[in-house]
């Protein structure tokens, strides 16, 4: 399980194309074969790189407006073959399944779709069912498998193929992030449907959040702290620019999150005169602008 594996064939499917031209360029120059799908098959092929559809690996059209593409047992037991087991290998051989080695999708935008106020069947258009699904089937075979969520990624994962290979722990950290990242996404989505449907008293609750420092430390000097967004745009220190000094630690946002909230109970444009002072008093009111 702990071997460094070598790459030779790669599916990208994305909806943010940030790197992937170069990416795929890289991952091309080192010997890996190229599998894509829909918009990023044409990013690709218009780089002049040789890349197969989809279809062609599965002997399926896209259809569904799309929906349908990659939920294929020649994509997932690609994915999920134990590459040393004599039965996994000889059902690949059997149904004519070759390996794949790396996967890079990144999910649909959900929580950029629900922040732009869009409708609801615009929002469930934006549920990713092929991606997720792809993503997960890497990350549980990280032994043999390198999964890629974050375009961030790219420029390590090249370097380690130009250096003979992708190592397990490489692999198991992208692993760890491809779970989070499916977490937070179904997190956003059963969020989402309890609100709309106001279904208040929802079985399972989960809340995620995106990093945005790491702090000094916890509580206590000797807690681990870090400090995640929700996405929200609700005014407060989640969307504060600090502008100067040393990071933050827990009890820093803490006590900054609660002098906001103590502001925020006042309105400056409904005043009333004080009885002591000529300076007004104002009036409560929901928030504030920071």
């Amino acid at each position: 399980m702990g071997k460094t594996v070598q790459v030779g064939r790669a599916l990208l499917s994305v909806f943010d194309k940030s790197g992937m031209a170069d990416f795929a360029r890289g991952l091309s120059e080192a010997g890996v074969e190229l599998v894509s799908t829909g918009g990023t098959h044409r990013l690709i092929s218009e780089t002049g790189l040789p890349v197969r559809e989809i279809s062609d690996l599965t002997g399926f059209p896209e259809m569904m407006d799309g929906r349908v593409k990659t939920l294929h047992p020649k994509v997932h037991g690609g994915l999920l073959s134990v590459r040393d087991n004599a039965e996994h290998q000889a059902a690949m051989d059997a149904h004519d399944i070759g390996p794949i080695d790396l996967v890079a999708v990144n999910l649909y935008p959900f929580e950029k779709t629900v922040a732009s106020g869009a409708s609801y069947d615009e929002i469930i258009e934006n549920i990713d069912i092929g991606g997720p699904a792809m993503v997960r089937s890497a990350a549980k075979n990280h032994a043999y498998v390198t999964v890629v969520v974050d375009p961030g990624d790219y420029p390590a994962i090249l370097d380690a193929i130009r250096n003979g290979g992708i190592p397990f722990e490489l692999r198991q950290r992208l692993a760890a992030k491809a779970y989070a990242r499916t977490a937070a996404y179904d997190s956003a989505i059963s969020a989402w449907f309890a609100r709309e449907i106001d279904f208040q008293d929802v079985t399972y609750r989960s809340f995620a959040g995106t990093l945005s420092e790491v702090m000094r430390y916890g509580e206590n000097p000797h807690q681990r702290a870090a400090f995640y967004k929700t996405g929200e745009n609700r005014p407060g220190v989640a969307t504060a620019t600090q502008v100067q000094g040393k990071t933050l630690s827990y009890n820093n946002i803490n006590d900054t999150d609660a002098a906001f909230e103590l502001v925020s109970e006042f309105d400056p444009a409904e005043t009333q005169p004080s009885p002591s002072s000529s300076m007004p008093i104002p009036a409560a009111s929901p928030s504030l602008p920071i």
